[in-house]
C-alpha cells in the first residue's frame, strides 16, 4: 500500500519533535533509571509521580496532581490546540521484583513524546495531556482516570510498553479478580478438632475446583490463584483463609460467563465445609484492548524509519492492560517497544535486570519519537483530523449514556 508523501509542514513538525526528544535525552534516560532505581509499587509511586511532575513543569506544562482522587496519577498539559493527544505514562513496578514489567521505560518514553509534542503543539495545532496512570499492575489506575472524565476530551490516547521484541497490533485479555476469605471456626487440632470450621480446607476446595474446571474453560480463558493466608499454628483448625483469585478472558463478555463459573467453585468450598465465604472485587476490571488501526500504522511507519522492525500482533492475545478501558472509549495506541533482555520475559528478575540496559535507553528515546511521530501524522491529516475531532464530539455528547464504542469506520482504516 502507497501512501502520499508527507507535506513540508509535516515533515518539519516530525524533523523538530525528533529534534526535542534527543535534546532531552539524557533527562529522559536520567528519569528512566532512576524510576528503576527507586521502585514503587501500586498506589505508592509518590517519588516517581513527583519526579515526572517536576520535569513536565520545568517544560512549562500546566501540572495537576492527584487527579481522579488518586494521590499518585498527575495530568500535565501543554498548548491550546483544538486536538488533544493524551499520552499515558505508567511508572508502578511489582512487589519484590522491582521494574519487572519495564515501566520505567514506558514511562520515560511517555514523558518524552509529551516533551516531544510540546515542541509542535502551536504548529500542528494540539493540546498534549500526558497522563500519569499510577497502579497498572493492580487496581488500574487508568479506570477511574476514565471515569473522572481526564480522557473526555482527548481524540487520542497514546502509550509504548517495554518488551522483549517490537511489535504492535496485539490485542490484550479482559481481566478481573476477586479478595476471597473464607471464615471458619478454630478448635484444638488434637483434642477437638470436630468442633472447627477448617477454612483452608474451603480453601483447597475450591483451588481443586477450579483445577478441575480449567478443562472445560474455552481457549483464552485462564484462571490465576494466590493464598496469601491458611492458618498460623499446625495444631490450630484455622479459622481464616485468604486468596486472591484472577480470571482472564477474550472479551468482557467471556469474562463475565467465566466468573460465573469460577464462583461456583468458589462457593463448593464453602458449601462442603460449613466456612463462610466473603468475595470484594479487588481493583477494576480491564476490559480487551482495542488497537486503532490508523494509529498503528502511523506507528510502524515512525518505528520503521528510526530502523526498527515492529512483528504484526494483530489478533493475537497478550496479556491485560487497564489500557484496554481507555481504548473502549478513545481511539488508542499500545504498541510494544522492543530490546535485548537475554531470554527473560515480563514480570521476572531477569528482566527487570535488563531495565537501564544500552537497549533499554534507546527503547525509552525511539519509544518517544515514534509515539510523537505518529500523534503528528494524525495531527496533520486533515481528513483523520476532522474525523477524530468529531468523535470526540459525540463521545461527549453521549456521556450521560456511556462510552461510546470503538470498532473500526471508514476514517479507521489504513
Amino acid at each position: 500500500m502507497t501512501h502520499e508523501r508527507p507535506d513540508a509542514r509535516r515533515e518539519d513538525a516530525l524533523a523538530a519533535v525528533t529534534a526535542a526528544v534527543h535534546s532531552r535525552r539524557e533527562a529522559l534516560i536520567g528519569l528512566s533509571h532512576s524510576l528503576h532505581a527507586e521502585p514503587e509499587t501500586a498506589l505508592q509511586e509518590h517519588r516517581s509521580a513527583a519526579k515526572i511532575a517536576t520535569l513536565m513543569a520545568d517544560a512549562d506544562f500546566r501540572v495537576t496532581r492527584g487527579a481522579a482522587g488518586l494521590p499518585t496519577a498527575l495530568v500535565a498539559t501543554y498548548g491550546t490546540g483544538a486536538l488533544v493527544i493524551a499520552v499515558c505514562a505508567e511508572y508502578d513496578a511489582l512487589p519484590g521484583i522491582g521494574h519487572a514489567c519495564g515501566h520505567n521505560v514506558n514511562g520515560a518514553a511517555a514523558v518524552g513524546a509529551a516533551l516531544g509534542l510540546a515542541a509542535v503543539a502551536d504548529a500542528v495545532g494540539i493540546t498534549v495531556k500526558l497522563v500519569g496512570t499510577p497502579a497498572e499492575e493492580d487496581i488500574g489506575g487508568k479506570v477511574p482516570l476514565l471515569e473522572a472524565g481526564v480522557f473526555d476530551d482527548a481524540a487520542a490516547a497514546l502509550m509504548v510498553h517495554a518488551a522483549p521484541e517490537d511489535s504492535v497490533g496485539a490485542s490484550s485479555l479482559a481481566v478481573g479478580a476477586w479478595d476471597v476469605t473464607y471464615r471458619g471456626t478454630p478448635a484444638h487440632a488434637a483434642l477437638a478438632p470436630w468442633e472447627g470450621v477448617n477454612a483452608l480446607d474451603a480453601a483447597v476446595l475450591a483451588h481443586t475446583a477450579v483445577g478441575m474446571l480449567r478443562q472445560q474453560l474455552p481457549p483464552g480463558t485462564l484462571v490465576h490463584d494466590v493464598v496469601h493466608e491458611a492458618g498460623h499454628a499446625v495444631n490450630v483448625i484455622p479459622e481464616r483463609a485468604r486468596a486472591r483469585y484472577e480470571v482472564r478472558a477474550r472479551t468482557m463478555d467471556d469474562l463475565v460467563a467465566a466468573r460465573r463459573r469460577v464462583r461456583a467453585c468458589l462457593e463448593a468450598g464453602a458449601l462442603a465445609t460449613g466456612a463462610e465465604l466473603e468475595l470484594a472485587p479487588h481493583g477494576h476490571d480491564f476490559a480487551e484492548l482495542r488497537q486503532d488501526p490508523f494509529l498503528t500504522s502511523a506507528y510502524l511507519r515512525a518505528a520503521r524509519a528510526l530502523g526498527r522492525e515492529p512483528v504484526p500482533r494483530h489478533g493475537e492475545l497478550t496479556a491485560s492492560t487497564d489500557m484496554g478501558n481507555v481504548s473502549h472509549a478513545v481511539p488508542s495506541l499500545h504498541p510494544c517497544i522492543g530490546y535485548d533482555t537475554g531470554g527473560a520475559l515480563q514480570h521476572t528478575e531477569g528482566f527487570t535486570r535488563y531495565g537501564t540496559s544500552p537497549g533499554a535507553d534507546r527503547a525509552v528515546l525511539d519509544g518517544a519519537t515514534a509515539l510523537a511521530h505518529a500523534a503528528v501524522e494524525l495531527a496533520t491529516d486533515p481528513g483523520r483530523r476532522t474525523s477524530y475531532l468529531q468523535r470526540v464530539a459525540r463521545r461527549r455528547a453521549t456521556r450521560a449514556t456511556g462510552p461510546e464504542p470503538h470498532g473500526p469506520t471508514d476514517q479507521d482504516t489504513p
